[in-house]
């Protein structure tokens, strides 16, 4: 397929109107009717302001750097949103308790952690998705960075729009095609969907049962465990080694309790919590709050893959329930730049102490690789990306 982005806008916007047609039999196969395809396609235009698009010609845009991955902890979950989000969650929690009480009997969800996400993820419905939804996934599908996966997300818009389950002018996204009050791409509705309302069609546009219902089938088919906490916050031992904190990493709480954390508050376990497996996770390294993290945080990370996001959405579930914040402050790191992160993942590679993606975001393994390197250079170990790391790092060259 060329693209021909120098030449008239109409000879690039024919070759994806091509494409788009050439789609047809993928759609047919998937119980698209051809009026459906031939409505909802008809004068469909690409976004070429979309990001994570490679372009010819033109460099490539690159994903947004996510709040998640570029402010310090301090500065995402912030303590007047946590106080206004958990207020809000409070009413809520109140004017849907019937719903919600079937989403934990049925799910084993608690409606706590349900009503966080639906708050991270559209302020509880206030916030309008800026995109149109069917636009998002062509485009993504015609020139973005992961066609074949955006290929299935546009039959399947084509699918739910032609089912009647929500209009065209209703189905907003993100620049990444999740639409809904919880943010579902096409191929998640159908994986997880519910209809828990009754009326015979999932809706997660305007169901708020359907949508948190949704959201709780989708945290159970991810590895939902009932009755466990996301995580505990516990006071870290002065000789923490940070390079533990890593997924691989995990033991018994008990065990951890026994090496010295300390669960805050004076919180206590139960024989049943302390069996429980568990990883460090320690999000500026070792400076402020330090958390053992369950099964049930790696799920809720399979919704969002950021530690920050898993963060805030635990923590404003608690906030729900309880009013006490962490109880060891955000220390006021300040965050390197993506290319600085990206420049030490690069570094870490090359000596061998790192391998994960490339991404500049300085997530577990790139914190936990930064330890590492610090111990065999004989430099502080903290386990947080600085400028004294990031110039040890370019003199070991």
């Amino acid at each position: 397929m060329a693209l021909a982005l120098n030449s008239p806008a109409c000879a690039a916007d024919a070759a994806f109107t091509q494409f788009i047609a050439s789609l047809w039999p993928e759609a047919q196969a998937a119980g698209v009717s051809r009026a459906t395809f031939d409505a909802e396609t008809r004068g469909l235009e690409p976004d070429y302001k979309l990001p994570d698009l490679i372009l010819p010609g033109r460099p490539a845009t690159g994903a947004p750097s996510q709040a998640e991955f570029v402010q310090v902890p301090a500065d995402y979950i912030r303590e007047p949103s946590i106080a206004r989000l958990a207020a809000e969650g409070q009413r809520l929690m109140a004017k849907h308790r019937a719903a919600l009480n079937e989403i934990e009997s049925r799910f084993g969800v608690p409606a706590s952690v349900v009503l966080a996400i639906w708050g991270r993820e559209t302020d509880f419905g206030r916030y309008t998705l800026p995109d149109d939804t069917l636009r998002v996934v062509a485009t993504q599908a015609y020139v973005g960075r992961r066609k074949d996966q955006y290929r299935t997300e546009f039959i399947l818009a084509l699918k739910i729009l032609g089912e009647g389950a929500v209009t065209r002018k209703d189905m907003r996204s993100s620049w990444a095609g999740a639409t809904g009050l919880t943010q579902f791409l096409p191929s998640e509705y159908y994986k997880h969907g519910v209809d828990l309302d009754g009326d015979g069609r999932v809706d997660i546009w305007h169901s708020v049962p359907d949508a948190l219902a949704s959201a709780a089938q989708q945290l159970v088919n991810k590895g939902w465990q009932k009755g466990v906490r996301w995580a505990y916050e516990a006071r870290a031992p002065a000789n923490v080694d940070c390079t533990m904190g890593v997924p691989e990493v995990t033991k018994p709480l008990g065990e951890w309790l026994r090496a010295g954390f300390v669960p805050v508050r004076g919180q206590k376990l139960s024989a049943a919590e302390q069996a429980q497996p568990a990883s460090l996770l320690q999000p500026e390294g070792i400076y402020g709050p330090a958390f053992l993290t369950t099964q049930n945080y790696f799920v809720i990370k399979e919704y969002n893959f950021s530690d920050l996001y898993v963060l805030f959405v635990g923590h404003l579930a608690d906030r729900m329930t309880s009013p006490l914040p962490f109880a060891t402050a955000w220390s006021a790191s300040s965050q390197m730049r993506t290319k600085d992160v990206e420049a030490m993942q690069r570094h870490l590679t090359r000596i061998g102490l790192y391998k994960d993606k490339l991404d500049g975001k300085a997530g577990m393994q790139t914190r936990a690789a930064l330890g590492a390197y610090q111990k065999s250079a004989g430099l502080k170990v903290d386990c947080w990306p600085s400028d004294a790391v990031l110039r040890s790092l370019g003199a070991a060259r």
